[in-house]
């Protein structure tokens, strides 16, 4: 089964230079709520493999990109195309909203 991989701030422009769509959830190991979107995550990375790249990325130990996009409460799921904020998902939601997010900007 595939796992959404965590990656670093260092990581994240490069990432972005791609023309694929691009899933970040940002988290944090002591969020709760986080807890409960990350396996959807996981879920989405499986279902999306090679149309989609979707990673997660620790926003304590990452402080620059969630800095960059005002990241103030998690989970917060960031989707990009061609390099652009698309979406912003914000807070707890069911797999169906993550999938049609991804779905309209494929």
């Amino acid at each position: 089964m595939a796992t959404a991989p965590y990656i670093q701030d260092a990581d994240f422009d490069a990432l972005l230079s791609g023309d694929a769509l691009v899933v970040v959830d940002c988290t944090a190991s002591w969020c709760g709520p986080c807890r409960k979107v990350g396996p959807l995550i996981d879920q989405l990375a499986e279902a999306y493999e090679g149309r989609a790249k979707v990673v997660k990325l620790d926003i304590d130990q990452n402080k620059a990109v969630a800095k960059q996009y005002s990241i103030r409460s998690i989970p917060a799921v960031m989707i990009f195309k061609n390099g652009e904020l698309v979406e912003n998902l914000v807070g707890v939601a069911p797999y169906e909203t993550f999938t049609e997010a991804v779905e309209k900007h494929l």
